[in-house]
């Protein structure tokens, strides 16, 4: 369904030095800086798939996504969505896609929301009774009831963020691309958006491409990851594979009483977390590969008294930092 093979993208930036003679100056003489934003990047999505494409700041998610909606055209390499060429057929490309950005909005924003979707079902000229039954869907699904009558300008994000799903689902898209959907929402906004997600996917099949750097929503979501670091794809795997590889480190966590000196408990693969610890707390990360858990217990107990300990693995944070720092990006 989605295929890129060595898609390459740079950019132009303008850059000058600070200060109104500069700026005179520049008016004149530009100065550019080329910035290659993605390289040879290269994967295949099939059918019905939930995908977490991630990365740190500036990796280049965002740029492709733009690509695979059509938006940017690369300076070569093949894209090919549903055998189409994104950019050379936009109009039929669009009719087949939706696009959630959670720092873009693409409701009218002085007018009911209501008015925004009926100029998006003349836009996408949806027929009118396709676009009742999918607006009653999402209606019901979402919980949009009074928010259709309200100005977009008037919604709380969390609110204006179904309503943005509902937009870009009216035409009944068979890919649907998320870039940051759930910034800034509260708990329960994300356990509403994230089951949304989920039952689109599993009763229409819809294909899902996630951007984002909320890890509990690659973990909830994805089955599959892709890692983007420096414009190239670094990782492309399950997420169950991911957490195989970093399941030797654990965490713990030991509340303590007497004996202060947990912090002269040194020895390979077992290191003291000071940021976290204080008085009567202690945080350890332990690489099992290089000391048993038992071991590492027995010695902690030999500096203090242990009142409680909890042994944890990696969050997915943990995990995917580690992951950064494996590679070396964004570290």
């Amino acid at each position: 369904m989605i295929e890129l093979k060595g898609i390459n993208k740079t950019f132009r930036v303008a850059k000058r030095n600070p200060g109104f003679g500069e700026a005179v100056k520049a008016l004149f003489k530009k100065e550019y800086t080329c910035i290659k934003a993605l390289r040879d990047v290269s994967f295949t999505i099939g059918e019905g798939e939930m995908v977490g494409y991630i990365g740190p700041n500036g990796a280049g998610k965002s740029s492709t996504v733009k690509i695979m909606s059509g938006i940017l055209t690369p300076d070569s390499g093949e894209c090919v969505i549903n055998g189409r060429v994104p950019w050379k057929e936009r109009r039929r490309h669009a009719a087949e896609i939706g696009v959630v950005f959670g720092q873009r909005s693409q409701l009218w924003w002085d007018v009911p929301v209501i008015d925004s979707f009926e100029l998006l079902r003349d836009i996408y000229r949806i027929k009118e009774a396709d676009y009742k039954a999918n607006l009653d869907r999402l209606t019901e699904l979402l919980g949009l009831g009074e928010l259709l009558r309200t100005p977009a300008r008037q919604l709380s994000l969390g609110q204006r963020m179904r309503c943005e799903f509902a937009a870009s689902l009216l035409h009944d898209p068979k890919i649907l691309f998320l870039d940051e959907p759930t910034i800034g929402l509260d708990a329960v906004s994300k356990l509403a958006v994230r089951d949304f997600i989920r039952a689109l996917n599993r009763e229409r099949g819809t294909t899902v491409i996630l951007t984002t750097h909320d890890m509990q929503d690659i973990e909830a979501l994805t089955e599959r990851i892709i890692l983007i670091g420096g414009g190239r794809i670094l990782l492309d795997g399950s997420l169950a594979g991911l957490r195989e590889r970093h399941s030797a480190v654990r965490t713990l966590t030991v509340t303590y009483s007497g004996g202060e000196d947990v912090a002269g408990v040194k020895v390979d693969g077992l290191t003291l977390s000071e940021s976290e610890s204080r008085p009567g707390r202690a945080v350890f990360t332990l690489d099992t590969e290089r000391l048993p858990v038992s071991a590492a217990i027995s010695l902690i107990s030999e500096k203090c008294e242990i009142r409680d300990i909890s042994v944890s693995g990696e969050s997915i944070d943990e995990t995917v930092v580690s992951l950064y720092r494996e590679f070396g990006i964004g570290v």
